[in-house]
């Protein structure tokens, strides 16, 4: 604790103690900045003080005005500047706090505004409709008014009509029966046998016919069968309501599928009822960092609008490739984004090519198998075709300069072969990976190694491993190897491909078979769980010129 008490210049500083939590006394230099050195518990007035200045240091006494007053200035120099910058920060942070409250306070007013236009815009939008539907339902009234007073005229003449026929019909009847019962009451006998066999005649006709002269009434014709239900329309008139951006859709990844340049994609909406279509939108995925930049601009998507069913297929897409799929749900009322599904096309699908397969190489009529066979017929030679001696080696029929891509091995009893990718100008006299322009995974009996540039490095293996995973990433320049029974990850090389490569193979006995066109793993796609089981020696990741391995 540093107190120092001094009377000195009452005028101008009147009675200040100035106490301190350091406990010794701070170096004033240029070097060292009092705002640095400075701390201070507090200043306050004192009504005492001694009879002469002093300066308390640690229990020692420093007399002397000129010393106390220049250590005072300092201090109070110090003070100032410490709260002087203490306000201007704070000062800053209001007026940076004060700036943003006047943005926010300037964008609520702007969503004010729009919300008055918009529901000004709404409320007009809603008379026109409602003045459409009554002018509707007026048009209708008329014209099933005009109808019924048309059927009722119509009904009316013919009934008309009948009741016309019915009389005159009557009529005749009547004057028949008077005259039958006149005749009836003639006493004269000859009078009556010369009248009333005519008249008998024409009654018992009358009689007969009856059917044709009562005419046929229609019931029917009463009107009776029409009916007004509009119970329907009230319904549909009940449930009148301002229409909303329907709910967005949801990418049922379970249900898409793929090949290696299509993706169909599957997706449901809680309220199909109300969307009118639907827009698909996609674009490369190039990794999680950008994904943010891609969702804002559109300028990379492709976009396919005007969707009326729950699915649609993509083709002419990248082969491994993954890619982000975003359904977009659409009505008069606006449109909602599905969350981004990450879905990608399969691998390349390839076959051995039999034309720069080695001459003692049997390839198998569906392009897939490879086999040593030492008696079989001479093939003609080109510079394309492998060549090698004691190594017999074949390519896959195709050149992959981009994308992901993976494909299996199965190996069978095969103890001496290499597995990876070459470029066209690698050499076909040679094992591949012995130079510059391949890179392999081999085995040499019991020992397993991964080459480039005739540089090798011994890889952990079971060595009853009957599959090899080979993923090709040339997106991202990396070859990777697997032991896909175990899930194992055995080595990655990391490569700056400057060329297309294919997929090379090369075997020395027995026979290896090839599965291509497959979707990756799901183990492979979380590599850093992965462990790698290369064993690099101590002085160099790499063993040269191992003498065991071609």
């Amino acid at each position: 604790m540093i107190c120092l008490e001094v009377d000195y210049m009452r005028p101008l500083l009147h009675l200040y103690k100035i106490h301190t939590e350091v406990d010794d006394m701070a170096v004033w230099t240029q070097d060292n900045p009092v705002q640095k050195q400075c701390f201070l518990a507090h200043i306050h007035s004192s009504e005492s003080s001694p009879a002469f200045p002093c300066f308390w240091v640690g229990g020692a006494s420093v007399v002397g005005s000129s010393h106390l007053y220049g250590l005072l200035m300092l201090v109070l120099l110090c003070l100032f500047s410490f709260l002087q910058q203490t306000l201007e920060m704070n000062l800053t942070n209001l007026m940076k706090r004060n700036s943003e409250l006047e943005n926010q306070m300037a964008k609520l007013i702007q969503i004010c505004q729009q919300v008055e236009v918009n529901t000004a815009m709404h409320e007009a939008k809603l008379m026109e409709e409602c003045d459409e539907l009554m002018e509707i339902i007026r048009q209708r009234k008329q014209v099933i008014a005009v109808k019924i007073k048309e059927t009722k005229v119509m009904k009316l003449r013919k009934l008309a009509q009948q009741v016309a026929n019915c009389r005159q019909c009557l009529e005749r009847s009547t004057a028949l029966i008077n005259q039958a019962e006149h005749i009836l009451k003639e006493n004269d006998h000859a009078r009556f046998l010369q009248t009333a066999k005519n008249v008998a005649e024409r009654v018992a006709m009358a009689t007969a016919s009856s059917q044709v002269l009562i005419p046929d009434i229609n019931f029917n014709d009463a009107f009776e069968n029409f009916a007004l239900d509009f119970s329907r329309e009230k319904k549909l008139l009940e449930g009148l309501d301002y229409l909303t951006a329907p709910n967005p859709p949801s990418v049922r990844e379970e249900l898409c599928t793929a090949s290696h340049d299509t993706i169909t994609v599957h997706w449901i909406s809680d309220d199909e009822f109300c969307v009118s279509s639907y827009e698909l939108q996609y674009t490369i995925f190039t990794g999680q960092a950008n994904f943010i930049s891609l969702y804002n601009s559109m300028d990379s998507w492709m976009i396919v609008p005007n969707i009326k069913q729950n699915h649609y297929t993509v083709h002419g897409l990248q082969s491994g490739t993954r890619y982000i799929f975003l359904v977009k749900a659409i009505n008069q009322a606006g449109s909602r984004n599905s969350d981004p599904a990450r879905l990608k096309t399969n691998s390349q699908p390839f076959k051995l090519d039999p034309k720069v397969a080695h001459k003692k190489l049997k390839i198998s009529n569906d392009g897939l198998q490879m086999e040593k066979d030492e008696s079989s017929l001479k093939k003609s030679h080109t510079p394309e075709r492998f060549s090698g001696t004691g190594c017999y080696g074949a390519a896959g029929n195709v050149f992959i300069d981009s994308g992901c891509h993976y494909w299996e091995v199965t190996l069978g009893s095969s103890t001496w072969y290499a597995i990876g990718i070459a470029y066209k100008s690698a050499p076909k006299n040679e094992w591949i990976g012995k130079n510059s322009s391949s890179w392999v995974f081999s085995r040499c009996n019991n020992n397993f190694v991964v080459r480039h540039n005739n540089k090798e490095m011994l890889v952990d293996v079971h060595p009853q491993m009957k599959r090899l995973g080979v993923l090709l990433d040339y997106d991202n320049n990396v070859l990777s190897f697997y032991d896909p029974a175990n899930s194992l990850h055995l080595h990655t090389f990391e490569i700056s491909f400057i060329l297309p490569v294919c997929p090379t193979f090369t075997i020395w006995n027995k026979s290896l078979m090839i599965v291509s066109g497959l979707p990756a793993p799901d183990f492979i796609d979380y590599p850093e769980t992965q462990e790698c089981n290369c064993r690099p020696p101590q002085e160099s990741p790499y063993v040269s010129g191992m003498k065991t391995c071609h």
